[in-house]
């Protein structure tokens, strides 16, 4: 179930036949002293948003056209914002249709086994009404509506709060997920400079590519922040959302930053491990040239006696020194000084 329906007494199931469809998980109007209790149908979500006084909060969850075209109906949403909401995997970004701004943003978070999720939240927000699109694993939204519901004193009554809400909870997993990235990053680079021998290029190679994905969902924010920071948005109330927005630019900044210098330390980890593997596979090829250079010395000196052991192994008939009653001591003499000669001639040249 979506974090959407946390708030709402029976859940999801009891949301269907309220709104209509199954992917619409929450509907609620917020006012000066918070979300009015239970839930309001769709048809009448319209009205309560133009009658002012609060904001109209709808979240959907991975619709597909049909989904949200009464929504889109409802509040006469941008047709081709309703598409990217729909289709997802767009880039983060913020665009003004009129009245409606469109934002997206791709919350990050590590999930079991170090793997990363990255998921996509579309925004709509407009005069009295907010519209979330979720599409992926993250409970985000449900967080954040946690939050806002929980409110006891009163909240500003403007649906611009609820984007700064989700930006806000946004770039705090962006700092979550970076600074989890630096630790393994810390701990991987004892490794490779710890001299265990081992090839860590693969785990590496790893964490670079967690970095490359975060940086697709990190460094695009950046414009949008920076417009809602500077009050370059049109529709965006100008007071005090202005300084609420740039103190998540800041964050966001802080963020990027800290991901660009992992990735550099990754990217320089990675050419030291690669090096240290050269280095590795020349040393092996110097041991491996020195003994093969002993096992050839060695070939050498037994060449002689197995020579001249062949020479006589020959049993031919007629052999002067098989009369000679000294013949066998001065073919065993003959043997060794040969050896001998030969292991003092490679010894010198460092063939032993």
């Amino acid at each position: 179930m979506d974090g959407h329906g946390a708030a709402v007494n029976g859940g999801e199931k009891s949301l269907h036949g309220t709104m209509g469809s199954p992917s619409i998980v929450d509907c609620a109007f917020y006012g000066p002293d918070g979300r009015r209790p239970g839930t309001v149908p769709l048809e009448e979500a319209g009205d309560l948003a133009r009658a002012g006084g609060g904001f109209v909060w709808i979240g959907v969850r991975e619709p597909d056209h049909s989904d949200l075209a009464a929504v889109a109906e409802e509040f006469q949403l941008p047709a081709l914002a309703v598409e990217d909401a729909v289709k997802a995997h767009q880039r983060p970004k913020l665009e003004v249709y009129g009245d409606v701004v469109f934002a997206v943003v791709k919350p990050v978070s590590y999930v079991a086994y170090s793997e990363l999720a990255v998921s996509e939240i579309a925004l709509f927000i407009g005069p009295g009404f907010v519209v979330t699109v979720r599409h992926g694993p993250t409970d985000l939204l449900g967080r954040v509506r946690r939050r806002v519901d929980s409110v006891e004193e009163a909240m500003p009554a403007w649906p611009e709060s609820i984007l700064y809400e989700v930006l806000d909870a946004v770039v705090d997993e962006y700092e979550v997920v970076v600074e989890t990235l630096s630790t393994d990053s810390d701990d991987l680079e004892s490794l490779v400079f710890g001299g265990d021998g081992l090839d860590h290029a693969p785990a590496i190679y790893q964490l670079k590519r967690d970095a490359a994905q975060i940086r697709r969902a990190v460094v695009p924010l950046g414009g949008p922040l920076r417009r809602l920071a500077e009050g370059d948005v049109e529709g965006m109330s100008d007071g005090t959302s202005r300084h609420f927005f740039r103190d998540v630019f800041d964050h966001h900044l802080r963020a990027a930053e800290a991901l660009e210098a992992c990735d550099r330390m990754l990217s320089d980890m990675l050419q030291a491990d690669l090096a240290r593997a050269s280095v590795r596979q020349a040393d092996i090829a110097l041991r491996q040239n020195e003994d093969m250079r002993k096992i050839s010395a060695w070939a050498a000196i037994a060449v002689v006696p197995t020579a001249i052991g062949g020479i006589y192994g020959m049993n031919f008939e007629h052999m002067p020194e098989l009369g000679w009653r000294y013949s066998y001591l001065v073919v065993l003499a003959v043997m060794v000084t040969g050896c001998l000669l030969l292991f003092f001639q490679l010894r010198k040249r460092g063939w032993l």
